[in-house]
């Protein structure tokens, strides 16, 4: 029987890979992230696996699965080690190589594998790994499925199978930006576009994409290398977006596109060099979208701009918003739930539904919805898109640093914080308290539409603040620091990344 995992091992242990090593840390609320082989290592990893094969059983899932791995130099490895545990908990792996998230989530459809697991660990630093999950397509793990898949792994509660199998698959990238082309409509015009890729895996198929569907192509930082030189490769990180806004500028581009490290997001910068926030790009393709799918239902996230339920141009349009929870496993079965044509994350994953897409995030996917409506407006530019939107002052995503073990506690002691003065009467930044949203950590909203977001990441020790309003900058700065007031009260919270 294989060994039960340990949460931390001595480095002679460790060394010598005698005994599997798995962080509890690592289990997220969607997900999986460990610094490795600090917190994990390969026997861990088999027993990951092993654990995913038990899970997928339990479930009572067809035990087919697709996998696939990002650029990092130990990815490969870890792949290798978690099939391993799969083989010997019966399932049977369809290996796709070197890939983007949303490739492992297309090759649950084109390979016809219901269940996916996806080595990568996206945006982090170099030394991060990860798996993104699932059983479902096109869904990923949720808290209930990571949970259980927790319990198995650490308690060693595997159940072998016979039938395990591998199966490699050649050159499914092709398949994969050959279905993506032929999804996307012949473009009138051809169009300058940097594609930014922060040396990350998407460096090796967006520029590729974009070429084949007849633009011009302004690679930036397309070179495959984990220790992310320039910048994070992350959409919402301002150094990969200001290295984006200079490109454009230099070279007269008509937009910038931004792919994360797994290339399962994307950011825009417009023609003059402006970063637009994921959210309000949400915006623009919502009323794009709509104009060609009447009485359109769109589902967002807590941190994305209230636009979306005040836009004049989406409201006669009787368009339908629902704010869900962060995250790509929420907001994705969220959009497949209610069948909405699209989900929109702050972040820069988009969840394009059935006529446009599978329902899953893909940020090529996003990058094509982004040139068609470009295209569609032959006489407007990205910014005039933009400038046509109603004006609203807002932060990027801000992430002051909280231990994992502390940070869903501190989000707790500040939505009660916020309830009270809500119940009190009191005023935050100066204006009087309307509305709590506490689906996802908590918005508090004040009587002007300035609203602040306190919650917890799912993959970082961090927690993630945003704040908008649609009066004036200094608003924006008097809730942020009326925020953060709240959340100084809590000693645990430490520096931001970014602030406004």
């Amino acid at each position: 029987m294989f060994p039960k995992p340990h949460a931390a091992l001595t480095p002679n242990t460790f060394a010598f890979e005698a005994l599997p090593l798995v962080a509890p840390t690592g289990f997220r609320e969607y997900d999986a992230r460990w610094l490795f082989p600090k917190d994990l290592n390969l026997m861990g990893v088999q027993a990951l696996g092993l654990g995913l094969g038990t899970l997928v059983h339990e479930l009572g899932v067809r035990p087919d699965i697709v996998t696939g791995h990002d650029f990092r130099a130990y990815s490969a490895s870890i792949k290798l080690a978690l099939i391993a545990g799969m083989q010997a908990a019966g399932l049977r792996v369809k290996d796709i190589g070197l890939c983007l998230s949303p490739m492992a989530y297309f090759g649950q459809f084109a390979l016809d594998c219901p269940c996916v697991a996806m080595v990568t660990a996206s945006h982090n630093d170099n030394g991060w790994t990860g798996v993104k999950m699932g059983a479902e397509r096109p869904m990923t793990f949720g808290p209930a499925e990571m949970g259980r898949l927790k319990e198995i792994v650490l308690s060693g509660a595997f159940q072998y199978r016979d039938g395990g199998a591998y199966q490699f698959v050649p050159d499914f990238s092709t398949v994969y930006l050959d279905d993506l082309v032929s999804r996307a409509k012949p473009l009138t015009r051809r169009l300058k576009v940097v594609a930014a890729c922060g040396n990350g895996t998407a460096g090796a198929f967006a520029p590729a994409l974009l070429e084949r569907l007849g633009c011009e192509v302004v690679p930036l930082d397309v070179e495959a290398d984990a220790t992310f030189p320039r910048y994070n490769p992350n959409p919402e990180d301002m150094a990969m977006l200001h290295a984006i806004a200079d490109t454009v500028k230099a070279t007269g581009a008509d937009v910038g596109l931004g792919f994360d490290g797994d290339g399962d997001r994307c950011g825009v910068v417009d023609e003059q060099g402006h970063e637009i926030f994921a959210d309000k790009v949400g915006v623009m393709l919502a009323r794009d979208l709509s104009l060609q799918h009447p009485n359109a239902r769109f589902v967002v996230d807590v941190k994305s701009t209230g636009l979306f339920a005040s836009d004049p141009e989406l409201k006669a349009r009787n368009v339908e918003t629902d704010y869900w929870k962060t995250g790509h496993s929420y907001i994705k079965r969220r959009v497949n739930e209610l069948n909405a044509l699209a989900g929109f994350e702050k972040s820069g994953h988009f969840f394009f539904n059935a006529p446009v897409g599978r329902g899953y995030d893909d940020g090529l996917l996003t990058a094509i919805a982004v040139i068609e409506m470009l295209d569609r407006n032959p006489g407007k530019s990205l910014s005039e898109l933009y400038a046509a939107l109603p004006t609203t002052f807002g932060s990027p995503t801000m992430s002051p640093h909280c231990a994992d073990e502390e940070k869903y506690g501190v989000v707790e002691r500040v939505t009660a914080r916020f309830r009270e003065m809500h119940e009190r009467g009191e005023s935050l930044g100066g204006a009087a308290i309307t509305d709590l949203v506490t689906v996802n950590g908590v918005r508090v909203s004040t009587a002007d539409g300035t609203w602040g977001l306190v919650r917890a990441s799912s993959n970082k020790p961090e927690l993630v603040v945003v704040v908008e309003s649609p009066v004036s900058r200094a608003r924006l700065e008097e809730m942020f620091r009326a925020v953060d007031g709240v959340l100084r009260e809590n000693p645990q919270v430490g520096a931001y990344n970014q602030t406004i």
